[in-house]
C-alpha cells in the first residue's frame, strides 16, 4: 500500500511538471519560427530563381538561340527575299553611283555601235583612246564601209582581235548604208542582224542612244548576279531573262550601269574589295575577297580610289578624273 504524499513532495512535482509544459511550448514556438524561416527563405530563393537561371539553363538558352540563328541562316531563301534584296541592292547602288553611265565615249548611235563592238576582249579606256583617230578619219557608216581593211586594222590594233574587229566594223557599216539608209536601226530585231552585234551590244545601244530599256549582261554583270544570288544560270541570255522578272523594265538600263560601275570599282573578279563594301549587309558572298578595311581601300579602282576614270570625255557630273589620251604620260 503507498504511503501518502506529503505537501513538500506534491509541490515539487507540480513545479516539475510546470517546468515541462514550459519547455514543451519554447520548443513548439521555435519549430514554428524555423518553419516559417524555411519557408520564407524558399520563397525567395524561388523568386530569384525566376528572375536569373542557373548558368546552366542560361548557357543552354544561348545555345538555342545560336543555333536557331545557323539554321535560319543555312535556310534557302525564299523567292520573295530575294526579290526584295535584289531591288534593295539596286536602290543602294544608285546611291553609291548616282553619276553611272555608258563608259565608252561616243557622239551617236553610229559611235557608240562601232565603240561596243571594239570593247569585247578589251577595256573601255582602250576603246575610247583609239576611237578619237578611227572616227576623224571614217565619221560615218559611208566612209567606215568604203575603208581600206588593213588601213582600219591599224587604227583599231590597240583593242586587240583588230583583224576580226576591222571586218565587223566594215560589215555593220555596209549593212547600216546597204539596208537602214546608212542609219542605225532603234529595234532590236534589227540591230542583232548586224555582223559582229549580238544581244549584248544591242541593248548597250537601245538603251544608251534610244532609250530603250535593256539588260546589258557583260562579264562584270554576269559575275555579281551570280554572287549576290540573283541567278545560278551561266548563260548570258538566260541570265538576262530571270534578271527581267526580277526589276522592272524601267530600271534595266540603269541597273545595267550600277552593277557594272560595282563590278569595275569594287567587286572584282579576283579580289573583290569587301572590306569596303557599301552593300555588304545585302551580300551573300560577303567575304570572298578581302575584308579588313585598310587592305580593301588599296584594291578600290577609278574615282572611287582616286584615279582616272576609263572615258577621255566624261559626263559633267562624272567625280572622277578624265582618262588620258593613248599614248600620254
Amino acid at each position: 500500500m503507498a504511503s501518502p504524499e506529503t505537501p513538500r513532495t506534491a509541490a515539487r512535482k507540480t513545479a516539475a511538471a510546470r517546468t515541462t509544459s514550459a519547455k514543451t511550448a519554447a520548443a513548439r514556438t521555435a519549430a514554428a519560427e524555423k518553419s516559417a524561416a524555411e519557408k520564407s527563405a524558399g520563397a525567395a530563393a524561388s523568386k530569384a530563381t525566376a528572375k536569373k537561371p542557373p548558368a546552366k539553363k542560361k548557357a543552354a538558352a544561348s545555345g538555342t538561340a545560336v543555333r536557331a540563328r545557323a539554321a535560319q541562316a543555312a535556310r534557302p531563301e525564299s523567292r520573295l527575299a530575294m526579290v526584295r534584296r535584289a531591288r534593295r541592292i539596286n536602290r543602294e547602288l544608285a546611291d553609291v553611283y548616282p553619276y553611272a553611265h555608258p563608259e565608252l565615249d561616243f557622239r551617236n548611235p553610229f559611235e557608240l555601235l562601232v565603240a561596243t563592238v571594239l570593247s569585247a576582249q578589251t577595256t573601255d579606256l582602250r576603246v575610247n583612246q583609239t576611237t578619237p583617230a578611227l572616227f576623224a578619219r571614217y565619221p560615218t557608216p559611208e566612209d567606215m564601209a568604203a575603208a581600206v581593211p588593213e588601213e582600219l586594222e591599224e587604227l583599231i590594233r590597240p583593242t586587240g582581235f583588230f583583224r576580226a574587229k576591222a571586218k565587223s566594223v566594215i560589215g555593220l557599216s555596209k549593212a547600216l548604208r546597204d539596208d537602214f539608209g546608212g542609219e542605225v536601226p532603234g529595234r532590236l530585231e534589227d540591230l542583232v542582224t548586224l555582223p559582229g552585234v549580238g544581244r549584248k551590244t544591242a541593248f548597250v545601244v537601245l538603251g544608251n542612244a534610244f532609250g530603250v530599256p535593256g539588260i546589258t549582261v557583260d562579264t562584270h554583270f554576269m559575275r555579281l548576279a551570280r554572287r549576290w544570288k540573283w541567278t545560278e544560270q551561266e548563260d548570258p541570255v538566260k541570265i538576262e531573262a530571270e534578271i527581267a522578272e526580277i526589276f522592272p523594265k524601267s530600271d534595266w538600263t540603269m541597273l545595267s550601269h550600277r552593277v557594272i560601275f560595282h563590278g569595275r570599282r569594287i567587286c572584282h573578279a579576283r579580289k573583290p574589295a569587301c572590306g569596303a563594301c557599301p552593300i555588304t549587309h545585302l551580300c551573300p558572298s560577303y567575304g570572298e575577297g578581302e575584308t579588313d578595311p585598310e587592305k580593301a581601300r588599296k584594291l578600290l579602282k577609278y574615282e572611287m580610289g582616286g584615279f582616272p576614270g576609263q572615258r577621255l570625255s566624261p559626263p559633267p557630273d562624272y567625280p572622277g578624273k578624265p582618262a588620258a589620251p593613248l599614248g600620254a604620260g
